[in-house]
């Protein structure tokens, strides 16, 4: 039997997962690394540590498993996106990489706003320009560290360098290219506008690939430290999010999911671009070239709940979940705004912060807990209100750490008055994306279909009709209250700037 190898680097570790053709997981590990902050709004990974945790990850699987290195028909890859690695020639790392979450760049991003317009940098990426962005973090090296810019021989993201690391190609796919802000999405190729408006080099960006391509093979050097045979072919991949989609079963227009981690977000499947008139939203590659995934992104939902257990309620998860029941759908009249790390969409606000409204002497930690769950829902609402201005869904699948709760899919379900489905990989959608990214490379797979048939519906959560008319009130209450709180919010920014 073969079976396909997929990494997964992600922000704290790397999940490297084997599973066989027919879909079946057959062994799965994680090898952690740290995450560095070198001072307020930096953050970076080491590059070597990835290869190591891979390396570690690649031996420890076929250790653990008993599948020889001749039984695996591929590797293919996930990675987190939005990055900036930037290395030499020989393929090694100049620096660290800036990842998704570091915002270093305001300034860069200031500069790329003068010369493109918002509306502009949206309508040929598909997303605002910003600093979260690789371009922004690429022109802060250019400002910052000239001498590095200057030895650069390409920019790439996590999963090309570990790429790069097993085959020595220097590549990237398209749903990677589309978190760079520097990538035509309808087009399908660099913009020349805005890589000549920002001033960067073009001949940093590497070739551009789709995900289910083979872009070489393992080297003897690959092999030796990973105990792979030289050989094995090497699919390109995707970025986390794409592969998600495709974990998710969202391969086909119209198709929705959302996932719950630490942030959340909810995306379709879509044959062209969904340009948001109040840029809300954004707009990715799907690993299938003949797609796009509307996205809107928020920051805080299971770091919501995971920040509300560690400081106000130190229960144990099913403990919380638990609250809930005991708290009635409103939360006694109770609201939480979820934005603890500002927001991306819909509101797009660095200053926005968390709160609890409502709070009398009648309020009971079982209505916190709930408020809180119930937060994040409203939120992901105004999200998923504005992919359906483009295309209306009834059913939305459920990936994510955050969807093993039933009673908070319960929650979502209510507010949503949407079906919610389960599906039987939850955490492991974003590397089965990836590995059937891998089979479609190799021949293994037809399409992308066949993630529906590998990671298939196993339950489906039905809104409970009575809740209606109580979220509907509470959720124009939540916008409400965000939007009478943004003078707040600015006033608060200026108190923190003053003390830094």
């Amino acid at each position: 039997m073969q079976y396909i190898l997929a990494h997964d680097l992600g922000t704290s570790g790397n999940k490297a997962t084997l599973y066989d053709l027919e879909g079946n997981m057959a062994c799965s590990v994680v090898s952690e690394y740290p995450t560095y902050y070198p001072f307020d709004g930096a953050v970076e990974h080491d590059p070597d540590q990835w290869w190591q945790a891979v390396c570690t990850c690649t031996r420890d699987l076929l250790e653990r498993s008993g599948i020889p290195p001749a039984d695996i028909a591929c590797v293919s890859f996930s990675g987190i996106m939005m990055g900036c690695l930037v290395v030499d020639k020989e393929g090694n790392a100049l620096r660290n990489m800036l990842i998704w979450a570091d915002t270093r760049s305001n300034k860069q991003e200031k500069f790329m706003l003068e010369r493109v317009s918002l509306e502009r940098g949206y309508r040929i990426t598909g997303h605002r320009p910003s600093a979260s962005y690789a371009a922004a973090k690429l022109l802060w090296i250019k400002d910052n560290e000239p001498e590095c810019y200057q030895k650069a021989y390409k920019m790439l993201h996590a999963k090309d360098y570990i790429a790069l690391k097993f085959t020595g190609v220097f590549a990237t796919d398209y749903s990677d290219a589309s978190g760079t802000n520097l990538y035509d999405l309808e087009g399908r190729r660099w913009s020349n506008e805005l890589l000549e408006a920002w001033g960067i080099r073009p001949d940093l960006l590497p070739e551009l690939h789709a995900a289910a391509e083979v872009i070489g093979k393992v080297t003897p050097q690959a092999a030796k430290a990973t105990g792979l045979l030289a050989g094995t072919p090497v699919a390109m991949g995707g970025g986390d999010g794409s592969c998600a989609s495709v974990g998710a079963g969202v391969v086909a227009e119209g198709n929705t999911y959302n996932i719950v981690g630490s942030s959340s977000w909810i995306s379709m499947a879509a044959r062209k671009p969904y340009f948001d008139p109040e840029m809300r939203t954004f707009n990715w590659a799907h690993l299938d070239p003949a797609l796009i995934t509307p996205c809107g992104t928020m920051q805080a939902a299971g770091y919501s709940y995971s920040w509300y257990r560690d400081t106000l309620c130190p229960l144990d998860y099913p403990s919380l979940n638990r609250h809930t029941e005991k708290s009635k759908p409103g939360a006694g009249g109770l609201i939480y705004l979820p934005y603890l790390l500002g927001e991306r969409s819909p509101h797009w606000n660095h200053n926005a912060r968390g709160a609890f409204i409502g709070m009398g002497v009648s309020t009971t930690r079982e209505d916190m807990t709930r408020a809180v769950l119930e937060g994040v829902g409203f939120n992901l609402k105004i999200i998923l209100d504005a992919i359906e201005k483009h295309t209306p869904t009834d059913s939305i699948t459920m990936i994510g750490g955050g969807a093993k709760g039933a009673e908070w899919l319960q929650i979502l379900a209510d507010i949503w008055g949407k079906t919610l489905l389960v599906p039987r990989y939850l955490e492991e959608a974003t590397s089965m994306g990836a590995a059937v990214a891998g089979g479609v490379a190799v021949g293994a797979y037809k399409g992308y279909d066949t993630a529906r048939q590998y990671n298939q519906i196993v339950a489906q959560v039905e809104p409970n009709l009575d809740n209606a008319g109580i979220y509907r009130d509470l959720y124009d209450t939540f916008k409400l209250a965000y939007e009478q709180l943004e003078p707040v919010y600015e006033g608060l920014a200026r108190v923190r700037s003053a003390d830094r």
